[in-house]
């Protein structure tokens, strides 16, 4: 269970390495598809290892906890074997569901009491809460407890706010120690550093964790509405912090750009629902723009979807009969989509991985940025 940089980009502070965790190894960097309830939306488990070849996917504490529940989940042996998914998995500890909560929780010193968004039930997650049921789901991968501050926030809440992800933190590390993995594989703690916008706190922040010596050291409180040139500087100042030996995970972001100019800034590892999202409303992701396949101009476009994509559906459909899909409202619509924008998220990092090894990764993000932003 280790992390390791096997190049640096000599004109960036981005790099190549490899994570090696319990189910495997991950080559870095990396987008993670997000699987929400167990599964990536409308995505076959099949599709995700052959089509889009994800080496680890994510699952969410918050909605797992709710459905189907630890008693399922442990007596399946684990996410895993419930999914039958053997690559690595990460969770994260549902910090993020319960700052989407807004009007259905109450933050105190010892937890987060949250109503359901599914029937209204009441419930409790405590840092302690947060590593049991992350134990239990039984990913390589788990994340502390921590709060996110919405975006704009004051910065005496943001203060207090980090300082309580810190105190959380400490208690998700002895809850940690103390209950040891359920399935019988080595699990990594991740902490978090939050301080929203305020580079002050997100200085103190970053170096509160640097001092933890994770292997994975997670950016929170990002992608929430900020603009995109501060989601930068925080990400940069963080990475000026944050050990050069730990894997560096910007959890929630993002489009293709802010992959590539975070990746730039030092980031190894990401997640975000946006490209399954955005695929069931029609949006297609290639090296050459941003198509809206429900737009009439692809009507009688008899060309592939994209002939250049790693995904054999994108070679083998035309964009006419994709948007006869969407239009006609077949589900096999959104399936492809997704199939193509996580297949092309995933080719987009392996391709930034491949650059850096070359070193000439600055030249290909800027030029690659400027063709994969313009509408088509």
């Amino acid at each position: 269970m280790s992390f390791s940089v096997e190049k640096k980009d000599p004109s960036s502070k981005a790099r190549a390495g490899r994570l090696r965790l319990a189910h495997g190894e991950v080559p870095t960097p990396i987008f993670m598809p997000v699987g929400t309830v167990g599964t990536v939306k409308t995505v076959f488990q099949r599709d995700i290892e052959r089509e889009i070849d994800a080496p680890i996917i994510l699952g969410n504490t918050y909605h797992l906890y709710l459905r189907p529940g630890m008693n399922i989940i442990e007596a399946a042996g684990g996410l895993n074997d419930f999914i039958q998914w053997k690559r690595p998995l990460l969770t994260d500890s549902g910090g993020y569901q319960v700052y989407s909560l807004s009007k259905r929780r109450k933050i105190t010193e010892k937890g987060v009491e949250f109503q359901s968004h599914i029937d209204g039930s009441r419930h409790f997650f405590s840092p302690e809460s947060a590593i049991d049921i992350q134990r239990s789901i039984g990913a390589d991968i788990i994340m502390a407890f921590d709060e996110c501050p919405p975006y704009p926030c004051e910065k005496n809440y943001a203060k207090k706010s980090m300082e309580l992800t810190h105190r959380w933190w400490e208690r998700c590390q002895t809850a940690f120690e103390q209950n040891p993995s359920k399935y019988g594989h080595h699990q990594l703690l991740a902490p978090i550093v939050q301080g929203s916008t305020y580079p002050d706190l997100r200085r103190a922040s970053a170096e509160f964790v640097a001092e933890q010596g994770a292997e994975i050291n997670a950016i929170g409180g990002l992608s929430v509405g900020e603009p995109h040139e501060d989601m930068y500087d925080m990400t940069s100042l963080c990475c000026s912090i944050l050990p050069e030996t730990s894997a560096r995970y910007l959890m929630g972001v993002g489009t293709p750009a802010n992959l590539l100019e975070c990746i730039s800034r030092g980031i190894d590892m990401f997640d975000c629902v946006l490209p399954t999202r955005n695929a069931r409303h029609g949006m297609v992701y290639t090296y050459n723009g941003i198509i809206n396949i429900k737009n009439k101009k692809w009507e009688k476009d008899f060309s592939l979807l994209d002939e250049n994509s790693s995904s054999s559906y994108s070679r083998k459909f035309s964009k006419a009969y994709v948007r006869h899909l969407f239009s006609a409202r077949e589900y096999l619509g959104p399936q492809i989509t997704s199939v193509h924008n996580l297949a092309f998220f995933l080719q987009l990092v392996r391709d930034a991985r491949e650059h850096i090894l070359a070193g000439d990764f600055g030249q290909w993000k800027e030029e690659t940025i400027s063709s994969i932003t313009q509408r088509l």
